[in-house]
């Protein structure tokens, strides 16, 4: 199956790609006329509504298009610290972007626990059918930013199944089978391949 990521951050169509593409399903970017969709997320309702709002406004923005009956995939994801409720969860990337990663390291200074999870809701529609999974990677916090590859909190995030390296540290390659995307994503590969679909 022909899927149509719509995001604007090619790292994450890469590595959907990875992981759908050995159920035998091709993953591109959805550009409308050469450019991302840009989607209104009610982040403070968390991760699924956001998701939720992302497929229906890319249905209805493909909608007389070329694409219009393509199967069309969103996906919203953000880490979660057990230090703070629900935080900052769907709003990870504003988080971020406001205080940065050294930011966010120095809020759990006091000996706050450095317990935390990557969560992602991934959904696919071709507007009448719709498949939706969830992936979860427990973790923790490092102490330091370490680490170039990846993105968001990878630098930051240590892997409970990993050997004590950041995402950050770790090859693409290497790091795919275990990310809460990566997981999410083969959930989605399974109901898509599903022969009740």
């Amino acid at each position: 199956m022909r899927i149509l990521f719509a995001t604007s951050n090619p790292n994450k169509v890469e590595e959907a790609s990875i992981v759908l593409e050995l159920s035998g399903h091709r993953v591109e970017q959805l550009l409308v006329e050469g450019v991302p969709p840009d989607f209104k997320e009610p982040k403070e309702l968390g991760l699924e509504a956001v998701a939720g709002a992302k497929i229906e406004q890319a249905l209805e923005l493909i909608h007389g298009t070329e694409f219009e009956g393509s199967a069309i995939m969103v996906e919203d994801s953000g880490i979660f610290l057990d230090a703070f409720e629900n935080w900052p969860g769907a709003a990870s990337s504003d988080v971020e972007r406001e205080i940065g990663l050294e930011g966010l390291l120095e809020m759990l200074t006091d000996n706050r626990q450095r317990g935390a999870e990557y969560r992602a809701v991934a959904i696919v529609s071709d507007g009448v059918v719709t498949w939706s999974s969830t992936g979860v990677c427990r973790g923790r916090i490092s102490e330091t930013v370490r680490g170039v590859q990846g993105f968001g909190y990878d630098p930051i995030f240590i892997p409970d199944e990993g050997d004590g390296r950041t995402f950050g540290e770790w090859g693409e390659g290497k790091r795919s089978e275990i990310t809460h995307r990566a997981r999410a994503m083969n959930r989605l590969a399974d109901l898509l391949n599903s022969p009740s679909r």
